[in-house]
């Protein structure tokens, strides 16, 4: 692969780089001539013609970002779990390649023989024509509105990020029961109230590329837009302010705290508390407003749980921050980039 020595003078194992967003769309260019180049010769391209591909076969790693947030940039079909670590984070060279991860949010790289296994990336004109129709959309929050699992980020704010981490993969898997997973987590850390509007002050939440086109676009279409969480609503809603979805719209958890702010629990009444909550949350949203077809869109279990009769009609499988394979195969649709979403429209 001459074409990328010439990018980075092949390495002594300590040595370090950056990429500009120049670097990162010329080092694409490079890769899709290079691509064409064997085409032309009539090679077998093997699915290796991703981005992340070459990149990991470099043996290039990435490191805790130093730029801020708000500073990547997204090419048309690359998941954002790629195109932020290009972007936003400095770059270093091993002997042996590593799958890239993020120091915030589980975000994992895109094996493009998952795509192709699991088959649903490209949806049928039943599922195009229900999407397009919906009345309205429920979206998950954690790693599908936003970047970040919440309680997970605010866990690690208060020290007990770990341990806590552990059971929301477990939580999202299925594997436990969620109203469990919840008690537990929150168990090990009992945030108070002060300590929550500190993590909210400091870490306001971060919006997934594209979500706000998207959102702005499902209401100029006129389809109602819902948020439906196992998240807490102290978290939520700061999220749900810029993208114009009121409170009202939000089925959310609640945390308790007692008079001088100290932490109580959570309120166990409310649906999606409990495995099987979103649908139960969906399907009021639904019976509510008459609406004749529902969609709902997130990345776990939980969400996958609200594809049921009387609940949601479809459920589009969000993986552009966290993939979890075993709900992914479940959905109708796989979709790494909310602009897949926006241009289906």
């Amino acid at each position: 692969m001459a074409w990328l020595s010439k990018w980075v003078s092949l390495p002594t194992r300590n040595s370090q780089f950056a990429l500009t967003n120049h670097d990162v769309f010329s080092f694409q260019e490079n890769w899709r001539t290079e691509n064409r180049k064997l085409q032309e010769k009539g090679a077998r391209i093997d699915q290796t013609d991703n981005l992340m591909e070459g990149i990991t076969s470099a043996g290039i790693i990435t490191v805790r970002p130093h730029l801020t947030r708000k500073q990547y940039i997204l090419p048309p079909r690359y998941p954002f779990c790629l195109t932020n670590c290009l972007s936003t984070n400095r770059i270093r060279m091993t002997t042996k390649p590593r799958l890239v991860t993020s120091v915030s949010a589980s975000v994992q790289p895109l094996d493009s023989s998952i795509s192709a296994r699991i088959g649903n990336s490209r949806p049928s004109k039943e599922v195009l024509e229900k999407w397009k129709s919906a009345d309205a959309v429920c979206f998950d929050v954690d790693s599908t509105v936003c970047l970040d699992e919440g309680i997970d980020e605010l866990a690690e704010f208060c020290g007990a990020g770990k341990a806590v981490a552990e059971w929301t993969a477990r939580a999202m898997s299925g594997s436990v029961p969620f109203e469990d997973a919840l008690a537990a987590r929150l168990s090990l850390f009992k945030p108070s109230l002060s300590q929550v509007q500190d993590f909210l002050e400091k870490k306001p939440p971060r919006l997934s590329p594209g979500i706000d086109e998207l959102v702005t676009k499902l209401k100029a279409k006129k389809h109602d837009v819902y948020l439906v969480s196992g998240g807490f609503r102290q978290m939520i809603e700061p999220a749900a302010l810029p993208l114009g979805i009121p409170p009202e719209n939000i089925f959310a958890n609640q945390l308790l705290f007692g008079s001088s702010g100290e932490f109580l629990g959570f309120d166990r009444n409310e649906p999606t508390s409990k495995s099987g909550g979103k649908a139960t949350a969906v399907q009021h949203i639904r019976e509510a407003h008459g609406y004749k077809a529902l969609i709902m869109i997130g990345d776990g279990a939980t969400d996958l749980e609200a594809r049921k009769p009387g609940a949601a009609d479809l459920f589009i499988c969000y993986a552009g921050v966290q993939l979890r394979e075993s709900v992914a195969a479940k959905a109708d649709w796989l979709v790494f980039n909310f602009q897949d979403l926006i241009d289906s429209l």
